[in-house]
């Protein structure tokens, strides 16, 4: 595999009223990132973490970030690519999948 697979997580640092005994949206990044890291290494994978309330100045990431605002999405919302694969308590099986579908194998 040669090409990279983006992970985007939209956040914030304040935590959604549905979350309230779930870590934090950037503790869930990280935690993704390093899952992922073990399981697949660090060669495929770009992590992207966006603060939903003060999002970077470039699309597609400020044009979503206001999408997870007005659709009242649960947050964090992690992305592969384009497709949200986890909103709220991101399940680690599901973000997996969508990395293997697009052709990442794990690390031996």
């Amino acid at each position: 595999m040669n090409q990279q697979i983006e992970l985007v997580v939209y956040g914030a640092e304040v935590l959604c009223a549905s979350c309230v005994n779930l870590p934090s949206s950037k503790e869930q990044y990280d935690w993704l990132q390093a899952a992922i890291s073990r399981k697949y290494g660090d060669d495929y994978v770009t992590y992207r973490y966006v603060d939903i309330y003060n999002p970077p100045n470039e699309e597609p990431y400020q044009q979503f970030a206001e999408k997870v605002v007005e659709e009242d999405m649960i947050f964090p919302v992690v992305l592969v690519e384009d497709e949200i694969v986890g909103e709220g308590n991101p399940r680690l099986k599901t973000v997996y999948k969508a990395l293997e579908e697009r052709g990442l194998s794990p690390s031996s």
